[in-house]
């Protein structure tokens, strides 16, 4: 898996999560990351629209019925 994939599941594990609390899971998962690391995959799944963030917390994005209806559509979720 690569650093977006772990990080996105430490993020559903965790719900809020700060990126101290992302790397402790990830490190207690035996998946070692470096600040840049993490900062570059959180930057990619915000842009994704993946995940959202409130001040320094991280949580999965939650669907609209649009967004919904997509991936149902095509499979994705």
């Amino acid at each position: 898996m690569d650093a977006k994939g772990w990080v996105r599941r430490a993020i559903e594990r965790l719900g809020w999560a700060t990126e101290r609390e992302i790397l402790r899971y990830l490190d207690e998962a035996g998946e070692e990351l470096s600040r840049k690391e993490l900062k570059d995959a959180l930057a990619a799944l915000l842009a994704e629209g993946a995940i959202e963030q409130k001040g320094e917390l991280f949580r999965i994005q939650k669907k609209t019925g649009a967004r919904e209806a997509f991936d149902r559509l095509f499979g994705e979720g």
